[in-house]
């Protein structure tokens, strides 16, 4: 029986090479303790197992549907902790906005709340997209071609922002303004964070208010329109916190994934000199820096509903699992010994390839946008050009990082 508890740190996390293979080896889940958290979770690192978790109807997302036994009533909660840590000195009026996140939502309650995300985030409107895109990122990459640019802050981060904004609705003269305030809320030093949220919070709604009155062709007028049609449809607060979901998880984990897929090419030149060479790989090289960089490291926590046996570990009721996604994406027993090393013409099987999207119920509803995103910046960066290059040395290269998580690039210089 595993007893000994492991404190896993942000190099642990990220750089998974043996870590990670020790834990899968394991006959039971480990017990951890992620980064800048206090209380254990049972990892799964292993891919068939996450795949499981992810459809496990015994394993939920909401703590507070489960019958904790008294004697464990009173231990801590990851998912609480990270929560604390995000709103530690956010005003209190507007942390509700941020906190009910999709991911955190179990069975009708979250069919409820994605339901209208689904019905308007159609294959029709992200298709529509790859013009506005080709041409967003053109626009940007000409600005640096003399003098190089930070492709963090300078392409990925605006990218990002246009394309999310111009899906949702955001007014093309408040996108900059959005783009400023993302980054001060989601990845600042912490001065501007609760001026960020306010600002953000209170666009949404006026902005929902102006589509309600004159409705356009954006994704904001369909959840508004959706809303009214439905008895159940979502309250003006639910509203708010769905387009701040929107504008969050499309600014700053699309920005950081294609700086960290860039530095993944530019780590393996021998695979950016092949993508060049060979255009026809893109549609590979796709889903192999999703499943390789894999940006969200560590899943929302799951909770036990029930006692029982999982992966061969005897769960109580409400006891936390975290979902080790990028361990799975690396796991030699379903991509073979070759699993950690970047080889963009692996070729998959049916489906992703890949769980950097997740599986299940709670799957990505931005998926389709971030891999058409991802082809048209790998072309102009890697197909179009041959010479991108950093401009310090990688050893100079800047790092941050969450609690419960690994590393994510400050900026990322480069010439063209």
């Amino acid at each position: 029986m595993t007893t000994n508890t492991v404190h896993l740190t942000p190099e642990q996390i990220h750089a998974t090479a043996p870590g990670y293979a020790g834990l899968r080896a394991l006959p039971e889940l480990p017990r951890v303790v992620l980064p800048g958290l206090r209380t254990p979770v049972r990892l799964v690192t292993r891919h068939e197992d996450v795949k499981a978790a992810l459809t496990e109807p015994r394993l939920v997302r909401d703590r507070g549907s489960v019958a904790v036994p008294e004697e464990t009533a009173d231990g801590g909660d990851p998912q609480d902790e990270l929560m604390e840590a995000a709103s530690a000195g956010l005003p209190a009026e507007y942390v509700k906005y941020f906190a009910g996140h999709l991911s955190l939502f179990d069975g009708e309650e979250h069919a409820r709340r994605r339901a209208p995300l689904t019905r308007a985030f159609t294959a029709r409107r992200i298709a529509a997209l790859r013009a506005f895109v080709e041409r967003s990122a053109d626009e940007l990459l000409a600005a640096g071609e003399r003098d190089g640019m930070d492709l963090l802050g300078d392409f990925a981060y605006p990218l990002s922002t246009q394309v999310i904004c111009e899906l949702v609705g955001v007014d093309a003269r408040d996108r900059d303004q959005m783009c400023a305030w993302m980054r001060d809320f989601a990845y600042g030093d912490g001065s501007r964070t609760g001026e960020a949220l306010v600002g953000i919070v209170e666009y949404c709604k006026g902005l929902i208010a102006r589509r309600r009155a004159e409705p356009t062709e954006d994704l904001i007028s369909a959840l508004v329109q959706g809303a009214a049609d439905r008895a159940d449809g979502l309250s003006d607060d639910e509203l708010v916190g769905i387009v701040f979901l929107l504008v969050n998880t499309g600014i700053t984990p699309p920005a950081l994934f294609l700086a960290h897929g860039a530095l993944a090419l530019l780590d393996h030149p021998e695979q950016a000199a092949r993508l060049h060479a060979e255009p026809e790989l893109l549609q590979r090289a796709v889903p192999e820096l999703l499943r390789y960089v894999t940006l969200v490291r560590i899943g929302a926590t799951l909770y036990a509903a029930e006692d029982f046996v999982f992966a061969g570990t005897a769960l109580r009721a409400g006891e936390a699992v975290g979902i080790a996604l990028l361990a799975a994406d690396l796991d030699p027993e379903e991509y073979g010994e070759d699993a950690e090393r970047l080889d963009i013409g692996r070729e998959f099987g049916r489906g992703d390839g890949h769980l950097a999207f997740g599986h299940g119920a709670h799957y990505c509803i931005g998926a389709a946008l971030a891999r058409l995103v991802t082809s048209v910046v790998l072309d102009r960066l890697f197909v179009r050009r041959a010479g991108l290059r950093l401009a310090v040395g990688r050893d100079e290269l800047e790092f941050g990082h969450w609690p419960a998580d690994g590393f994510h690039l400050k900026s990322l210089p480069v010439r063209l």
